[in-house]
Protein backbone atom coordinates (compact mmCIF):
# COMPACT_ATOMS: atom_id res chain seq x y z
CA UNK A 1 0.00 0.00 0.00
CA UNK A 2 0.98 3.29 -0.76
CA UNK A 3 1.65 6.29 1.53
CA UNK A 4 -1.08 8.99 2.02
CA UNK A 5 0.25 11.20 -0.91
CA UNK A 6 -0.51 15.24 -0.12
CA UNK A 7 -3.93 16.41 -2.11
CA UNK A 8 -1.46 18.55 -4.54
CA UNK A 9 0.31 15.76 -5.75
CA UNK A 10 -2.42 13.71 -6.51
CA UNK A 11 -4.29 17.57 -7.99
CA UNK A 12 -0.82 17.54 -9.92
CA UNK A 13 -1.01 14.15 -11.06
CA UNK A 14 -4.02 15.27 -12.67
CA UNK A 15 -3.05 18.76 -14.14
CA UNK A 16 -5.17 20.53 -11.80
CA UNK A 17 -3.89 23.98 -12.16
CA UNK A 18 -2.78 24.85 -8.56
CA UNK A 19 -5.30 28.45 -8.65
CA UNK A 20 -8.04 26.09 -9.19
CA UNK A 21 -7.27 23.63 -6.34
CA UNK A 22 -8.91 24.95 -2.49
CA UNK A 23 -7.66 22.49 -0.15
CA UNK A 24 -9.56 21.28 3.04
CA UNK A 25 -6.27 20.19 5.03
CA UNK A 26 -3.60 18.12 3.40
CA UNK A 27 -5.09 15.23 2.26
CA UNK A 28 -8.51 17.13 0.56
CA UNK A 29 -9.81 19.23 -2.21
CA UNK A 30 -12.45 21.07 -3.75
CA UNK A 31 -11.02 21.78 -7.81
CA UNK A 32 -13.37 24.96 -9.22
CA UNK A 33 -15.70 23.87 -11.47
CA UNK A 34 -13.23 26.43 -13.98
CA UNK A 35 -11.12 24.45 -14.48
CA UNK A 36 -13.73 21.95 -16.89
CA UNK A 37 -12.98 25.25 -19.12
CA UNK A 38 -9.47 24.29 -20.06
CA UNK A 39 -9.06 22.60 -23.15
CA UNK A 40 -8.88 19.01 -22.49
CA UNK A 41 -5.15 17.89 -22.45
CA UNK A 42 -5.19 13.93 -22.75
CA UNK A 43 -4.60 12.73 -26.37
CA UNK A 44 -7.49 10.40 -26.52
CA UNK A 45 -11.59 10.78 -25.89
CA UNK A 46 -12.35 9.37 -22.52
CA UNK A 47 -14.14 6.45 -21.62
CA UNK A 48 -16.73 5.88 -19.06
CA UNK A 49 -17.40 2.95 -17.04
CA UNK A 50 -20.03 2.60 -14.59
CA UNK A 51 -20.21 0.14 -12.09
CA UNK A 52 -23.23 -1.75 -10.94
CA UNK A 53 -24.62 -4.66 -9.88
CA UNK A 54 -26.78 -8.04 -9.20
CA UNK A 55 -30.03 -7.74 -6.57
CA UNK A 56 -27.93 -7.60 -2.95
CA UNK A 57 -27.66 -8.68 -0.09
CA UNK A 58 -28.46 -6.35 3.10
CA UNK A 59 -24.42 -6.09 3.09
CA UNK A 60 -24.28 -5.09 -0.51
CA UNK A 61 -21.95 -6.95 -2.76
CA UNK A 62 -19.05 -3.99 -3.45
CA UNK A 63 -19.74 -1.89 -5.98
CA UNK A 64 -17.50 0.82 -4.68
CA UNK A 65 -14.86 -1.52 -3.06
CA UNK A 66 -14.99 -2.91 -6.61
CA UNK A 67 -14.96 0.27 -8.24
CA UNK A 68 -11.47 1.24 -6.42
CA UNK A 69 -10.16 -1.60 -6.39
CA UNK A 70 -10.77 -1.63 -10.42
CA UNK A 71 -9.31 1.77 -10.40
CA UNK A 72 -6.37 0.97 -8.56
CA UNK A 73 -5.64 -1.74 -11.10
CA UNK A 74 -5.42 0.42 -13.94
CA UNK A 75 -3.19 2.68 -12.08
CA UNK A 76 -0.59 -0.27 -11.78
CA UNK A 77 -1.10 -1.11 -15.41
CA UNK A 78 -0.17 2.71 -16.13
CA UNK A 79 -3.12 3.74 -16.93
CA UNK A 80 -4.96 7.09 -16.76
CA UNK A 81 -7.83 6.97 -14.48
CA UNK A 82 -9.83 8.88 -12.01
CA UNK A 83 -12.47 7.40 -9.82
CA UNK A 84 -15.99 9.54 -9.79
CA UNK A 85 -18.34 8.39 -6.64
CA UNK A 86 -20.84 9.03 -4.47
CA UNK A 87 -20.41 10.84 -0.69
CA UNK A 88 -21.35 8.43 2.02
CA UNK A 89 -24.10 9.65 4.10
CA UNK A 90 -24.44 9.62 7.81
CA UNK A 91 -27.42 7.85 8.35
CA UNK A 92 -26.01 4.29 7.27
CA UNK A 93 -22.68 5.49 8.38
CA UNK A 94 -24.40 5.43 12.16
CA UNK A 95 -27.10 2.32 10.89
CA UNK A 96 -26.39 -0.91 9.62
CA UNK A 97 -24.20 -0.57 6.50
CA UNK A 98 -21.54 1.78 7.71
CA UNK A 99 -19.40 3.75 5.96
CA UNK A 100 -19.33 4.02 1.74
CA UNK A 101 -15.77 4.52 1.42
CA UNK A 102 -14.86 1.10 0.17
CA UNK A 103 -13.21 -1.81 2.32
CA UNK A 104 -10.07 -3.99 2.43
CA UNK A 105 -7.44 -2.71 0.77
CA UNK A 106 -9.42 -1.17 -2.05
CA UNK A 107 -10.74 2.10 0.10
CA UNK A 108 -10.84 5.76 -0.04
CA UNK A 109 -8.61 7.80 1.98
CA UNK A 110 -8.85 9.75 4.47
CA UNK A 111 -11.98 7.46 4.93
CA UNK A 112 -12.75 8.45 8.14
CA UNK A 113 -13.24 12.73 7.27
CA UNK A 114 -15.17 11.32 3.76
CA UNK A 115 -18.08 9.11 5.57
CA UNK A 116 -18.52 11.96 8.44
CA UNK A 117 -18.14 15.55 7.71
CA UNK A 118 -16.12 15.58 4.59
CA UNK A 119 -16.14 18.87 3.59
CA UNK A 120 -19.60 20.00 4.36
CA UNK A 121 -21.53 18.99 1.20
CA UNK A 122 -24.26 17.39 2.95
CA UNK A 123 -24.29 19.95 5.52
CA UNK A 124 -24.36 22.81 3.14
CA UNK A 125 -27.60 21.04 1.31
CA UNK A 126 -29.27 19.92 4.76
CA UNK A 127 -29.07 23.56 5.86
CA UNK A 128 -30.32 25.21 1.89
CA UNK A 129 -33.24 22.76 1.99
CA UNK A 130 -34.04 23.12 5.93
CA UNK A 131 -34.20 26.98 4.89
CA UNK A 132 -36.40 26.82 2.25
CA UNK A 133 -39.15 25.01 4.54
CA UNK A 134 -37.94 27.67 7.14
CA UNK A 135 -39.22 30.37 4.89
CA UNK A 136 -42.32 28.66 4.14
CA UNK A 137 -43.23 28.40 7.66
CA UNK A 138 -42.28 32.34 8.04
CA UNK A 139 -44.79 33.29 5.10
CA UNK A 140 -47.87 31.12 6.98
CA UNK A 141 -46.91 32.95 10.06
CA UNK A 142 -47.72 36.68 8.78
CA UNK A 143 -49.31 37.31 5.70
CA UNK A 144 -48.77 34.90 3.44
CA UNK A 145 -48.31 36.77 -0.08
CA UNK A 146 -47.42 33.60 -2.02
CA UNK A 147 -51.19 32.85 -0.86
CA UNK A 148 -50.21 29.35 -0.12
CA UNK A 149 -52.40 26.89 1.38
CA UNK A 150 -51.41 25.67 4.48
CA UNK A 151 -53.08 22.38 3.77
CA UNK A 152 -50.76 22.06 0.34
CA UNK A 153 -47.05 22.41 1.41
CA UNK A 154 -45.32 20.17 -0.07
CA UNK A 155 -41.51 20.87 1.10
CA UNK A 156 -40.31 18.70 4.20
CA UNK A 157 -37.61 19.12 6.41
CA UNK A 158 -34.36 16.70 6.09
CA UNK A 159 -31.80 15.61 8.55
CA UNK A 160 -28.67 13.54 7.51
CA UNK A 161 -29.82 10.89 10.02
CA UNK A 162 -31.76 7.83 10.09
CA UNK A 163 -34.62 8.68 12.82
CA UNK A 164 -38.01 7.32 12.10
CA UNK A 165 -39.86 9.03 14.97
CA UNK A 166 -39.15 11.82 12.73
CA UNK A 167 -41.25 10.59 9.44
CA UNK A 168 -44.66 12.07 10.76
CA UNK A 169 -44.46 15.50 12.90
CA UNK A 170 -46.77 18.16 13.15
CA UNK A 171 -44.93 21.93 13.45
CA UNK A 172 -45.82 25.09 15.07
CA UNK A 173 -47.20 23.92 18.35
CA UNK A 174 -47.49 26.28 21.06
CA UNK A 175 -49.34 29.03 20.43
CA UNK A 176 -50.06 32.48 18.49
CA UNK A 177 -46.60 33.06 18.30
CA UNK A 178 -44.82 29.69 17.74
CA UNK A 179 -46.12 29.34 13.65
CA UNK A 180 -48.98 27.73 11.76
CA UNK A 181 -49.64 24.14 13.53
CA UNK A 182 -49.58 21.77 10.81
CA UNK A 183 -48.37 18.46 9.46
CA UNK A 184 -45.11 17.47 7.62
CA UNK A 185 -42.13 15.07 7.94
CA UNK A 186 -37.90 14.87 7.51
CA UNK A 187 -36.45 12.85 4.84
CA UNK A 188 -33.03 11.64 4.89
CA UNK A 189 -31.01 14.64 2.86
CA UNK A 190 -29.64 11.76 0.25
CA UNK A 191 -33.70 12.01 -0.93
CA UNK A 192 -34.00 15.75 -0.66
CA UNK A 193 -34.55 17.26 -3.72
CA UNK A 194 -31.62 20.15 -3.28
CA UNK A 195 -29.61 16.80 -3.27
CA UNK A 196 -30.71 16.07 -6.75
CA UNK A 197 -30.75 18.83 -8.20
CA UNK A 198 -26.70 19.66 -7.04
CA UNK A 199 -26.24 16.30 -8.49
CA UNK A 200 -27.71 17.21 -11.87
CA UNK A 201 -26.58 20.69 -12.17
CA UNK A 202 -23.80 21.71 -14.92
CA UNK A 203 -23.00 24.84 -13.00
CA UNK A 204 -23.51 27.86 -10.65
CA UNK A 205 -25.78 29.21 -13.28
CA UNK A 206 -28.19 26.03 -13.73
CA UNK A 207 -28.04 25.44 -9.96
CA UNK A 208 -29.81 28.93 -9.65
CA UNK A 209 -32.77 27.74 -12.02
CA UNK A 210 -33.59 24.51 -11.03
CA UNK A 211 -33.47 25.77 -7.32
CA UNK A 212 -36.12 28.27 -8.65
CA UNK A 213 -38.12 25.63 -10.09
CA UNK A 214 -38.55 23.93 -6.92
CA UNK A 215 -42.50 23.42 -6.46
CA UNK A 216 -43.16 23.94 -2.25
CA UNK A 217 -46.85 23.96 -2.06
CA UNK A 218 -50.23 25.09 -3.93
CA UNK A 219 -53.17 27.85 -3.50
CA UNK A 220 -56.07 27.14 -2.69
CA UNK A 221 -57.04 26.75 -6.21
CA UNK A 222 -54.04 24.39 -6.92
CA UNK A 223 -51.49 27.23 -8.30
CA UNK A 224 -48.40 26.12 -7.82
CA UNK A 225 -45.93 27.64 -5.22
CA UNK A 226 -42.22 27.86 -6.10
CA UNK A 227 -39.32 28.31 -4.53
CA UNK A 228 -38.26 31.80 -6.17
CA UNK A 229 -42.02 33.03 -4.77
CA UNK A 230 -40.80 32.84 -1.60
CA UNK A 231 -37.69 34.71 -1.75
CA UNK A 232 -35.41 32.21 -1.01
CA UNK A 233 -33.28 30.83 -3.92
CA UNK A 234 -30.50 33.75 -3.62
CA UNK A 235 -29.59 32.62 0.02
CA UNK A 236 -29.58 28.73 -1.02
CA UNK A 237 -27.62 29.45 -3.52
CA UNK A 238 -25.21 30.73 -1.00
CA UNK A 239 -24.97 28.39 1.35
CA UNK A 240 -24.39 25.93 -1.62
CA UNK A 241 -21.63 27.99 -2.88
CA UNK A 242 -18.87 25.40 -2.08
CA UNK A 243 -20.92 22.79 -2.19
CA UNK A 244 -20.86 22.49 -6.17
CA UNK A 245 -17.38 22.43 -6.92
CA UNK A 246 -16.52 18.52 -6.69
CA UNK A 247 -14.06 16.97 -4.23
CA UNK A 248 -10.42 15.57 -5.20
CA UNK A 249 -9.29 12.53 -2.92
CA UNK A 250 -7.44 9.40 -3.27
CA UNK A 251 -7.50 5.51 -2.52
CA UNK A 252 -4.91 3.91 -0.59
CA UNK A 253 -2.53 3.17 -3.64
CA UNK A 254 -2.79 6.80 -4.70
CA UNK A 255 -5.71 6.69 -7.43
CA UNK A 256 -7.57 10.34 -8.08
CA UNK A 257 -10.62 9.87 -6.90
CA UNK A 258 -14.19 12.87 -7.04
CA UNK A 259 -16.50 11.84 -4.70
CA UNK A 260 -19.40 14.44 -4.87
CA UNK A 261 -22.80 14.28 -4.31
CA UNK A 262 -24.84 11.33 -2.84
CA UNK A 263 -28.63 10.98 -3.77
CA UNK A 264 -29.36 6.92 -2.28
CA UNK A 265 -30.60 4.89 -5.39
CA UNK A 266 -33.91 3.22 -3.61
CA UNK A 267 -35.29 7.18 -2.96
CA UNK A 268 -33.77 9.09 -5.34
CA UNK A 269 -31.14 8.86 -9.02
CA UNK A 270 -28.27 7.16 -7.08
CA UNK A 271 -25.58 8.58 -9.15
CA UNK A 272 -23.01 10.88 -7.68
CA UNK A 273 -22.69 14.90 -9.13
CA UNK A 274 -22.63 15.27 -13.15
CA UNK A 275 -19.77 17.84 -12.81
CA UNK A 276 -17.30 15.46 -10.83
CA UNK A 277 -18.28 12.71 -13.52
CA UNK A 278 -17.28 15.42 -16.39
CA UNK A 279 -14.20 16.69 -13.93
CA UNK A 280 -12.72 13.25 -13.81
CA UNK A 281 -13.60 12.51 -17.76
CA UNK A 282 -11.75 15.92 -18.45
CA UNK A 283 -8.73 14.99 -16.91
CA UNK A 284 -8.21 11.13 -17.45
CA UNK A 285 -8.35 8.77 -20.27
CA UNK A 286 -10.71 6.39 -18.21
CA UNK A 287 -13.71 7.43 -15.47
CA UNK A 288 -14.91 4.48 -13.06
CA UNK A 289 -17.87 5.60 -11.42
CA UNK A 290 -20.77 3.53 -9.67
CA UNK A 291 -24.99 3.79 -9.15
CA UNK A 292 -26.42 2.46 -6.19
CA UNK A 293 -27.60 -0.52 -5.37
CA UNK A 294 -28.61 -3.06 -8.20
CA UNK A 295 -28.56 -2.32 -11.65
CA UNK A 296 -32.63 -2.10 -11.55
CA UNK A 297 -32.19 1.15 -9.35
CA UNK A 298 -29.26 3.38 -9.77
CA UNK A 299 -27.87 2.32 -13.33
CA UNK A 300 -31.08 2.34 -14.92
CA UNK A 301 -31.53 6.05 -13.25
CA UNK A 302 -27.80 6.88 -14.54
CA UNK A 303 -29.35 5.89 -18.31
CA UNK A 304 -32.44 7.45 -18.33
CA UNK A 305 -32.02 10.47 -16.08
CA UNK A 306 -28.42 11.52 -15.71
CA UNK A 307 -26.83 10.56 -19.04
CA UNK A 308 -30.07 11.60 -21.15
CA UNK A 309 -29.63 14.98 -18.95
CA UNK A 310 -26.05 15.59 -19.52
CA UNK A 311 -25.37 13.73 -22.24
CA UNK A 312 -22.77 11.50 -21.30
CA UNK A 313 -22.39 7.92 -22.84
CA UNK A 314 -20.88 4.81 -20.90
CA UNK A 315 -18.48 2.13 -22.97
CA UNK A 316 -19.06 -0.22 -20.76
CA UNK A 317 -20.72 -1.63 -17.72
CA UNK A 318 -19.46 -3.97 -15.18
CA UNK A 319 -21.98 -6.04 -13.20
CA UNK A 320 -20.89 -7.01 -9.88
CA UNK A 321 -21.84 -10.65 -8.57
CA UNK A 322 -21.14 -12.31 -5.11
CA UNK A 323 -21.50 -15.97 -4.72
CA UNK A 324 -23.59 -15.11 -1.22
CA UNK A 325 -26.29 -12.76 -3.25
CA UNK A 326 -26.22 -15.37 -5.88
CA UNK A 327 -26.87 -18.18 -2.36
CA UNK A 328 -29.16 -15.68 -1.73
CA UNK A 329 -31.49 -15.15 -4.98
CA UNK A 330 -31.23 -19.21 -4.86
CA UNK A 331 -33.33 -19.59 -1.66
CA UNK A 332 -30.62 -19.87 0.80
CA UNK A 333 -30.76 -17.87 4.19
CA UNK A 334 -28.23 -15.19 5.44
CA UNK A 335 -27.31 -17.50 8.03
CA UNK A 336 -26.99 -20.37 5.84
CA UNK A 337 -24.66 -18.34 3.54
CA UNK A 338 -21.11 -20.01 4.07
CA UNK A 339 -21.92 -23.28 3.31
CA UNK A 340 -20.51 -24.96 0.19
CA UNK A 341 -23.14 -25.17 -2.34
CA UNK A 342 -23.33 -24.91 -5.65
CA UNK A 343 -26.51 -25.93 -6.55
CA UNK A 344 -27.97 -23.13 -4.85
CA UNK A 345 -25.16 -20.30 -6.57
CA UNK A 346 -27.13 -22.48 -10.16
CA UNK A 347 -30.58 -20.98 -8.82
CA UNK A 348 -29.33 -17.99 -8.17
CA UNK A 349 -28.36 -17.20 -11.52
CA UNK A 350 -31.43 -15.72 -13.04
CA UNK A 351 -31.17 -12.56 -11.11
CA UNK A 352 -28.03 -12.11 -12.46
CA UNK A 353 -28.81 -12.91 -16.17
CA UNK A 354 -32.37 -10.41 -15.97
CA UNK A 355 -29.38 -7.48 -15.00
CA UNK A 356 -27.09 -8.95 -18.01
CA UNK A 357 -30.57 -8.95 -19.79
CA UNK A 358 -31.15 -4.84 -18.43
CA UNK A 359 -27.87 -4.14 -20.02
CA UNK A 360 -27.90 -5.22 -22.90
CA UNK A 361 -31.62 -3.01 -23.34
CA UNK A 362 -29.46 0.33 -23.45
CA UNK A 363 -27.06 -1.23 -25.91
CA UNK A 364 -23.86 -1.20 -24.03
CA UNK A 365 -21.52 -3.95 -23.25
CA UNK A 366 -21.25 -5.96 -19.70
CA UNK A 367 -18.27 -7.51 -17.88
CA UNK A 368 -19.07 -10.02 -14.82
CA UNK A 369 -16.82 -8.83 -11.91
CA UNK A 370 -17.00 -11.57 -9.07
CA UNK A 371 -16.71 -9.71 -5.73
CA UNK A 372 -14.25 -12.59 -4.50
CA UNK A 373 -14.91 -13.77 -1.02
CA UNK A 374 -12.68 -15.93 1.59
CA UNK A 375 -15.49 -18.09 1.89
CA UNK A 376 -16.16 -18.74 -1.51
CA UNK A 377 -15.29 -22.25 -2.61
CA UNK A 378 -14.06 -22.71 -6.36
CA UNK A 379 -16.91 -25.32 -7.28
CA UNK A 380 -19.10 -22.11 -6.50
CA UNK A 381 -17.15 -20.20 -8.97
CA UNK A 382 -17.22 -22.80 -11.58
CA UNK A 383 -21.02 -22.18 -11.86
CA UNK A 384 -20.69 -18.73 -12.50
CA UNK A 385 -18.04 -18.42 -14.78
CA UNK A 386 -19.59 -21.60 -16.96
CA UNK A 387 -22.57 -19.27 -16.96
CA UNK A 388 -20.82 -16.09 -18.31
CA UNK A 389 -19.21 -18.48 -20.76
CA UNK A 390 -22.49 -19.54 -22.06
CA UNK A 391 -23.74 -16.34 -22.53
CA UNK A 392 -21.19 -15.09 -23.86
CA UNK A 393 -20.35 -12.45 -21.27
CA UNK A 394 -17.00 -11.34 -20.18
CA UNK A 395 -15.97 -12.82 -16.92
CA UNK A 396 -13.35 -11.96 -14.24
CA UNK A 397 -12.52 -12.53 -10.30
CA UNK A 398 -11.46 -9.72 -8.35
CA UNK A 399 -9.33 -9.88 -4.81
CA UNK A 400 -9.55 -6.52 -4.67
CA UNK A 401 -10.63 -6.37 -1.30
CA UNK A 402 -8.15 -8.57 0.07
CA UNK A 403 -4.98 -7.19 -2.44
CA UNK A 404 -5.93 -4.32 -3.35
CA UNK A 405 -5.15 -3.12 -6.93
CA UNK A 406 -2.95 -6.08 -7.62
CA UNK A 407 -6.23 -8.79 -7.08
CA UNK A 408 -8.02 -6.41 -9.52
CA UNK A 409 -5.73 -6.65 -12.52
CA UNK A 410 -7.37 -9.54 -14.00
CA UNK A 411 -11.02 -7.53 -14.09
CA UNK A 412 -8.92 -4.46 -15.38
CA UNK A 413 -7.37 -6.46 -18.34
CA UNK A 414 -11.07 -7.59 -18.90
CA UNK A 415 -12.44 -4.47 -19.11
CA UNK A 416 -9.34 -2.93 -21.24
CA UNK A 417 -10.02 -5.65 -23.62
CA UNK A 418 -14.00 -5.66 -24.17
CA UNK A 419 -13.99 -1.74 -24.25
CA UNK A 420 -15.09 -0.29 -27.49
CA UNK A 421 -13.26 2.31 -29.03
CA UNK A 422 -15.88 4.54 -29.31
CA UNK A 423 -19.07 4.58 -26.90
CA UNK A 424 -21.78 3.22 -28.05
CA UNK A 425 -25.17 4.93 -29.46
CA UNK A 426 -27.04 4.94 -25.72
CA UNK A 427 -30.89 3.32 -26.21
CA UNK A 428 -32.82 4.57 -23.37
CA UNK A 429 -35.51 2.38 -21.90
CA UNK A 430 -37.56 5.22 -22.99
CA UNK A 431 -38.46 8.80 -24.42
CA UNK A 432 -38.88 11.80 -21.98
CA UNK A 433 -41.51 12.53 -24.26
CA UNK A 434 -43.93 9.32 -23.74
CA UNK A 435 -46.80 9.63 -21.58
CA UNK A 436 -45.72 9.34 -17.93
CA UNK A 437 -47.89 5.56 -17.68
CA UNK A 438 -46.11 4.56 -20.29
CA UNK A 439 -42.49 5.26 -18.76
CA UNK A 440 -43.16 3.68 -16.13
CA UNK A 441 -44.52 0.55 -17.48
CA UNK A 442 -41.23 0.31 -19.57
CA UNK A 443 -39.39 0.28 -16.92
CA UNK A 444 -41.13 -2.28 -14.85
CA UNK A 445 -41.72 -4.76 -17.66
CA UNK A 446 -37.59 -4.18 -19.36
CA UNK A 447 -35.85 -3.15 -16.01
CA UNK A 448 -37.87 -5.65 -13.32
CA UNK A 449 -39.31 -8.16 -15.28
CA UNK A 450 -42.70 -7.16 -14.17
CA UNK A 451 -45.81 -7.79 -16.17
CA UNK A 452 -47.95 -4.18 -15.42
CA UNK A 453 -47.87 -1.52 -13.18
CA UNK A 454 -50.96 -0.49 -11.16
CA UNK A 455 -51.87 2.70 -9.44
CA UNK A 456 -53.46 3.57 -5.85
CA UNK A 457 -55.85 5.92 -6.00
CA UNK A 458 -53.91 8.80 -4.92
CA UNK A 459 -51.43 8.12 -7.16
CA UNK A 460 -53.76 7.90 -10.25
CA UNK A 461 -55.11 11.48 -9.15
CA UNK A 462 -51.48 12.60 -9.08
CA UNK A 463 -50.54 11.08 -12.18
CA UNK A 464 -53.48 13.27 -14.27
CA UNK A 465 -52.82 16.45 -12.16
CA UNK A 466 -48.83 16.06 -13.38
CA UNK A 467 -49.84 15.85 -16.79
CA UNK A 468 -52.33 18.60 -16.57
CA UNK A 469 -49.54 20.63 -15.33
CA UNK A 470 -47.25 20.12 -17.55
CA UNK A 471 -44.76 17.68 -16.15
CA UNK A 472 -45.80 14.47 -18.37
CA UNK A 473 -42.48 15.23 -20.31
CA UNK A 474 -40.33 14.66 -17.30
CA UNK A 475 -38.04 11.58 -16.83
CA UNK A 476 -39.31 9.22 -14.19
CA UNK A 477 -37.26 7.64 -10.60
CA UNK A 478 -38.33 4.93 -9.30
CA UNK A 479 -38.23 4.45 -5.54
CA UNK A 480 -38.46 0.65 -4.95
CA UNK A 481 -36.67 -1.71 -2.60
CA UNK A 482 -33.32 -2.59 -3.16
CA UNK A 483 -33.77 -6.42 -1.90
CA UNK A 484 -35.89 -7.36 -4.80
CA UNK A 485 -36.57 -6.79 -8.78
CA UNK A 486 -40.24 -6.23 -7.68
CA UNK A 487 -41.59 -3.83 -5.08
CA UNK A 488 -41.86 -6.53 -2.57
CA UNK A 489 -39.06 -7.90 -0.27
CA UNK A 490 -39.57 -11.09 0.17
CA UNK A 491 -39.29 -11.71 -3.26
CA UNK A 492 -36.15 -12.86 -4.86
CA UNK A 493 -34.65 -14.40 -7.70
CA UNK A 494 -36.17 -13.64 -10.91
CA UNK A 495 -40.37 -12.64 -10.12
CA UNK A 496 -42.35 -12.99 -12.47
CA UNK A 497 -45.97 -12.40 -13.38
CA UNK A 498 -45.78 -9.60 -10.88
CA UNK A 499 -47.57 -6.26 -10.73
CA UNK A 500 -45.11 -3.06 -9.68
CA UNK A 501 -47.76 -0.87 -7.46
CA UNK A 502 -47.70 2.91 -7.82
CA UNK A 503 -48.98 4.45 -4.41
CA UNK A 504 -48.12 8.37 -5.10
CA UNK A 505 -46.17 10.46 -7.93
CA UNK A 506 -44.61 13.70 -6.66
CA UNK A 507 -43.15 16.12 -8.82
CA UNK A 508 -39.50 17.40 -7.91
CA UNK A 509 -39.59 20.26 -10.86
CA UNK A 510 -36.19 21.80 -9.90
CA UNK A 511 -34.46 18.64 -10.02
CA UNK A 512 -36.54 17.18 -13.33
CA UNK A 513 -38.12 14.24 -12.96
CA UNK A 514 -41.26 12.74 -11.38
CA UNK A 515 -40.74 10.46 -8.40
CA UNK A 516 -42.99 7.52 -8.18
CA UNK A 517 -43.35 6.13 -4.74
CA UNK A 518 -43.84 1.92 -4.62
CA UNK A 519 -44.08 -0.47 -2.15
CA UNK A 520 -43.74 0.54 1.41
CA UNK A 521 -40.45 2.22 1.15
CA UNK A 522 -39.89 5.14 2.91
CA UNK A 523 -37.86 8.41 2.71
CA UNK A 524 -36.39 8.36 6.16
CA UNK A 525 -34.60 5.31 7.20
CA UNK A 526 -34.89 4.11 10.73
CA UNK A 527 -31.91 2.56 12.94
CA UNK A 528 -31.49 -1.44 13.33
CA UNK A 529 -32.04 -2.46 16.66
CA UNK A 530 -28.27 -2.53 17.27
CA UNK A 531 -27.05 0.63 15.07
CA UNK A 532 -22.97 0.55 13.80
CA UNK A 533 -23.01 4.13 16.18
CA UNK A 534 -22.77 1.88 19.22
CA UNK A 535 -19.15 0.65 17.97
CA UNK A 536 -17.85 3.93 17.03
CA UNK A 537 -16.09 5.72 19.62
CA UNK A 538 -12.94 8.30 19.99
CA UNK A 539 -9.99 6.84 21.25
CA UNK A 540 -6.68 8.98 21.86
CA UNK A 541 -8.05 11.31 19.25
CA UNK A 542 -8.40 8.58 16.40
CA UNK A 543 -11.82 7.21 15.35
CA UNK A 544 -12.62 3.57 16.26
CA UNK A 545 -15.57 1.67 14.91
CA UNK A 546 -15.97 3.07 11.71
CA UNK A 547 -16.65 0.41 9.09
Amino acid sequence: MSRLRPIVEIADQLGVDADKLVPYGSDKAKVDLSMLERPRMRKQPAKLVLVSAMTPTPAGEGKTTTSIGLGQAFTRLGESVCLALREPSLGPCMGMKGGGTGGGRSQLVPSDAINLHFTGDFHAITSAHNLLAAMVDNQLHFDNPAKLDVRRVAWPRVLDMNDRALRSVVAGLGGVGQGIPRQTGFDITPASEIMAILCLSENAEDLRERLKRIIVGETSKGELVRAEQIGAVGAMLALLKDAIHPNLVQSMEGTPAFVHGGPFANIAHGCNSVVATRMAMHLADWTITEAGFGFDLGAEKFFDIKCQSAGLAPSLVVLVATVRALKMHGGVTLSELGADDPAAVERGLPNLEKHLESVGHFGVRAVVALNRFETDHPDEIAVVRARCEALGVPFAESRHFAEGGEGALELARTVIEHTPSAPPVLKPIYRWNEPMEQKLLSVAQKIYGAERVEYLKPAATALKRLEAQGFGGLPVCIAKTPKSLSDDVQRVGRPEGFAITVRDLLVNAGAGFVVALTGELLRMPGLPRRPQAEQIDLVDGEIVGLR
